[in-house]
């Protein structure tokens, strides 16, 4: 078998293991080993090969760690409870509350110490088990 047959056998075991792995390093290294293939079939020497296949994976790496670094990651709200109003069923003397809400009752505590009892009140966040809430709708 040719030596550019085992570089791109390679190359698509390492992109197999990428869809499997969900990281974008296996694709680089596949694509790495992909250009020592091309390399390869190109008639250059196994020096050569391994050469550009190194230079190659450690460019890919470089830019991929660069666009992670810089990409700030945002601060995703998944919770679809956030600003959903609720309906308080006490006040305990702590300042927590006990309030309904989707059909169970939950604790609660208020986002500050002058929340207003008599207005309604909405979740601000959730904190494991329990909500905070805010008088105006986030």
């Amino acid at each position: 078998m040719a030596p550019y047959a085992y570089w791109l056998a390679l190359a698509l075991i390492l992109l197999g293991l990428e869809m499997v792995s969900g990281t974008f390093y296996m694709l680089v290294l596949s694509i790495a080993v992909a250009l020592g293939g091309v390399a390869a079939l190109a008639g250059l020497g196994l020096v050569w090969q391994l050469t550009l296949a190194g230079i190659a994976a450690v460019i890919g790496i470089l830019i991929l760690r660069r666009s992670k670094i810089t990409q700030p990651v945002e601060e995703k709200n998944d919770s679809f409870d956030i600003g959903q109003p609720v309906k308080v069923i006490a006040w305990n003397e702590d300042g927590s509350a006990r309030v309904h809400y989707r059909g169970a009752d939950w604790d609660a505590q208020p986002e500050n110490v002058v929340t207003s009892r008599d207005v309604p009140l909405y979740i601000k966040a959730v904190q494991g088990s329990k909500l905070v809430l805010t008088q105006q709708k986030p």
